[in-house]
């Protein structure tokens, strides 16, 4: 089934663009001329793929009922005019495998804030951005983004249907944007949350990758060496008739590994059943939350990961406060900038608290995740200047983040040095230890009897 791209006209003179999927041209126009449109143009959009596991389209949820009879005079010219050239024809068939990276997201964001800043509309916005996006397959979803635009939904409705190209947090920054009035600012933080991600991922994998390729290569020796080297010394040890024995830790790891091999699908059923069993029980929502809530308190990067999630809350609060929300309304706005049950819960209970006339700090206070010096700024700002106090917040978190990575980075090398340690020590008693005795020709000495 391929993606057809269309621009017809209603019978009140309004041109209406959108996408519809259809098993060849002749199946669009049946579908058209079964409603109410005159089709200008039609073209096959061979560069988009559709997934099967996302949401129907939202921008085109009224299309169906605009649609009547169509009147097919042009379709001979609009197949002639829309005949691709060979160029085009590479260009969509390398776009089939053209995959969209954080580079690329980074590039549109960019570009269109650069373009609201400068007062352009989404529509005229996004039209400037398609000429320009190298990017095939990105350049046709931007494409889908436009109709939706142009038939009155939002931006975010769009995305997310393609949520396996746009990220939660994106989508729901581009939400609260369009829904306070502030897209700009929105599309700002947009920016520096991908880039912050991708530094904060590009520091990861420099720190990991390295160490887990050692770390596997240490295991692997590991094996190999026990399964081979130790069997080879203790034939030597008899052969020459010596009665030295090898370490108690080499024979012991040695019948472990023989026994793991013998037995070998008793161990990979039970970490299977494990990995199931988890699976199934974070899936539930009373599992789902104990995990959610372990991502917060978990060592090294759980505070990291709750300061990253309420900094962007604060900044989603701060931008409809600012564009005259109350705080009911913000928090209600805000709340989807979050996965996290925790988090959710919590936010739930402060719109709650602030029906029955209570404090919506409250439970960010009680609840142990939130430091005092945050709840204290939020309960300074309720009394003066919320929304003031609330930037003031934003900065502060911005350093105590930095911080935090700084802190991560400092103490990441020392856990997973001390694991590739631990390993390379374990290594050196069982493997090389009786290896080096055996080039040491000690054995040989009990073999003639001294």
């Amino acid at each position: 089934m391929g993606v057809y791209r269309y621009k017809a006209l209603t019978p009140n003179g309004v041109i209406v663009s959108n996408r519809i999927e259809e098993n060849n041209r002749s199946a669009v126009i049946k579908k058209l001329k079964r409603n109410n449109l005159i089709p200008i143009q039609i073209t096959e959009q061979l560069g988009v793929v559709r997934r099967p596991n996302q949401l129907k389209k939202k921008n085109t949820k009224n299309i169906e009922d605009i649609m009547k009879n169509v009147n097919t005079s042009d379709l001979a010219f609009n197949r002639a005019k829309n005949k691709e050239s060979y160029i085009q024809k590479i260009n969509n068939a390398l776009a089939k495998t053209e995959r969209i990276t954080t580079r690329d997201l980074v590039i549109f964001t960019q570009n269109f804030y650069l373009l609201k800043k400068a007062n352009f509309n989404n529509i005229h916005a996004l039209s400037t951005i398609i000429n320009s996006t190298e990017n095939y397959l990105l350049r046709g979803i931007i494409e889908d983004i436009l109709a939706g635009v142009q038939a009155g939904e939002y931006m975010y409705t769009t995305m997310e249907y393609y949520s396996d190209v746009f990220p939660y947090i994106y989508i729901n920054m581009i939400r609260v944007g369009e829904l306070s009035g502030s897209l700009t600012n929105s599309l700002q933080q947009a920016i520096k949350y991908l880039d912050d991600s991708a530094d904060i991922n590009k520091k990861l994998r420099n720190l990991l990758i390295p160490n887990i390729v050692q770390f596997v290569a240490i295991l692997v020796m590991l094996v190999v060496g026990t399964l081979v080297a130790i069997p080879a010394i203790q034939n030597l040890f008899e052969q020459v008739g010596s009665t030295d024995q090898l370490p108690k830790i080499t024979i012991w790891f040695s019948h472990f590994l023989d026994v793991v091999m013998a037995y070998w699908y008793l161990p990979t059923m039970f970490i299977i059943a494990m990995i199931g069993i988890v699976i199934f029980y974070v899936h539930t929502p009373k599992g789902r939350y104990s995990f959610d809530y372990f991502k917060y308190t978990m060592p090294i990067f759980g505070k990291l990961i709750f300061s990253l999630d309420f900094s962007r809350l604060v900044k989603a609060i701060l931008l409809n406060l600012n564009n005259g929300m109350r705080i009911q309304e913000a928090l209600e706005v805000s709340k989807k900038i979050t996965k996290n049950y925790v988090m959710l819960s919590l936010i739930e209970t402060s719109i709650n608290n602030i029906l029955i006339g209570q404090s919506w700090i409250e439970p960010f206070e009680r609840s142990g995740l939130a430091s005092s010096m945050i709840t204290e700024m939020l309960k300074i700002g309720m009394q003066t200047d919320l929304s003031e106090m609330m930037a003031k917040l934003v900065d502060y978190m911005e350093i105590d983040i930095n911080n935090t990575i700084d802190n991560i980075m400092k103490v990441l090398p020392q856990v997973v040095y001390s694991i590739v340690g631990v390993v390379l020590i374990f290594f050196v008693v069982v493997v090389l230890v009786p290896c080096i005795y055996v080039y040491m020709g000690n054995f040989l000495f009990s073999a003639a009897g001294f």
